[in-house]
């Protein structure tokens, strides 16, 4: 598993090597980004908002089921929590996280695409099939990326994110249209889970074949998804332009001028 530390300037040498891991692995786990006193605040606001926005006439909050393992799971998950929280808000523009998210990137530059709050309840907690983002909002140059938050401890027993080192170097793969377009003959023995604690930042490339297990433990799992991307890196179609903020600057500046449009 490819783990780094959180502490990066622009000039520190381990920047290099953070980004090299990325490009190599399609992935990379950083440790410590966010404090355990931080994560455990966030993970509250998040049950928090999650608690006020159950309502069914609320288009940014779902609930989803599924059956897995013979049984129903569920999951509960909200878009744009950075519109309900300045908290979140902070975050995105938190240096911790856009000094690595601009190493990946091999960018200054870094620009918002969309974000998603999790919570597996505990017990029931939904898995996600092995895919790639890449199908969702596929770009030019594939300089698309993924940062998983995650507010309390995630062992593979709570249904932590699982990746397949490596498999993002073969480039976009053939999705099967139904459902939510997963890889359903991916061999599963690839994907290695990437055990987690609060505080810690999974950052991956949207070519990265990922998926997650059920949570079978006795406590909820708490992450947020930030989607972000090179503002230079142009969207092929209009898919997934609806997300509120899509097109923010986090980090430098949109080169194009296109002011954050699709």
């Amino acid at each position: 598993m490819t783990t780094l530390s959180s502490s990066r300037t622009d000039t520190d040498p381990h920047a290099d090597s953070l980004a090299d891991a990325y490009d190599a692995q399609g992935y990379v786990l950083v440790k410590g980004l966010l404090t355990k006193e931080e994560a455990a605040a966030y993970r509250q606001r998040s049950h928090e908002l999650i608690a006020a926005l159950d309502r069914g006439d609320d288009p940014t909050w779902d609930a989803a089921s599924e059956v897995a393992m013979g049984r129903a799971t569920s999951l509960q998950h909200l878009h744009d929590a950075q519109f309900y929280d300045a908290a979140f808000t902070r975050l995105l523009v938190d240096p911790r996280f856009t000094d690595v998210a601009a190493a990946v990137l091999r960018t200054p530059n870094v620009q918002l695409h969309h974000t998603k709050m999790f919570i597996k309840p505990p017990e029931n907690g939904s898995p996600f099939p092995p895919h790639q983002d890449h199908p969702f909002f596929p770009h030019t140059h594939h300089r698309v990326a993924a940062a998983i938050f995650h507010f309390d401890d995630a062992p593979d027993a709570k249904g932590c994110v699982r990746i397949a080192p490596g498999s993002h170097l073969a480039g976009p793969r053939e999705h099967d249209p139904e459902g939510s377009f997963h890889l359903p003959d991916f061999p599963v023995e690839e994907l290695v889970p990437m055990e987690a604690e609060a505080g810690d930042v999974l950052f991956f490339t949207y070519l990265t074949v990922h998926s997650s297990g059920v949570n079978v433990s006795d406590e909820a799992r708490t992450t947020w998804l930030v989607q972000f991307r090179d503002p230079a890196d142009l969207p092929l179609t209009d898919q997934h332009t609806h997300s509120l903020g899509q097109g923010l600057i986090l980090a430098g500046t949109d080169p194009t001028g296109r002011a954050g449009r699709a």
